[in-house]
């Protein structure tokens, strides 16, 4: 299971314990100390060791992991093509594929696309929905 290696590290040299005094305080291996302090994994049987020795709460030692919210940023565009583009877009010329190229040069990615029919006049054309990432 994951552990919080930094306040493991926190709380031994709070006490000015070297690995080997907290070995001796917890009972465990020096090794293990090193392995946790280096991977942040432990064992349950570890982790009530090491939380005995620091007289804290064995949950104290739980890894909270922050989720990072992405934040994107939307763009609508309307590509208009004569009314042959998607017939032939097994053939090609490809001005579509081109267009949407275009926009992923600038980092944008496609995200939702939705095509024109005749019974709304918009044979010929496409709605797409592009997306990116905020990168703050």
């Amino acid at each position: 299971m994951k552990i919080d290696a930094e306040l493991v590290l926190d709380l031994r040299t709070d006490r000015s314990w070297s690995q080997e005094e907290l070995s001796i305080a917890s009972g465990l291996n020096i090794r293990t100390i090193q392995r946790i302090e280096r991977e942040a994994t432990i064992s349950l049987q570890s982790k009530k060791a090491l939380a005995s020795a620091f007289e804290i709460d064995i949950h104290d030692l739980d890894f909270n992991e922050l989720a990072i919210m992405k934040k994107y940023q939307y763009k609508s565009v309307v590509l208009k093509f004569d009314i042959g583009w998607s017939k032939r877009a097994s053939t090609g010329p490809f001005e579509f594929d081109d267009a949407l190229n275009e926009f992923a040069r600038d980092g944008w990615r496609l995200n939702h696309l939705i095509q024109g029919t005749t019974v709304h006049g918009g044979s010929g054309q496409a709605i797409v929905f592009l997306e990116r990432e905020i990168i703050e």
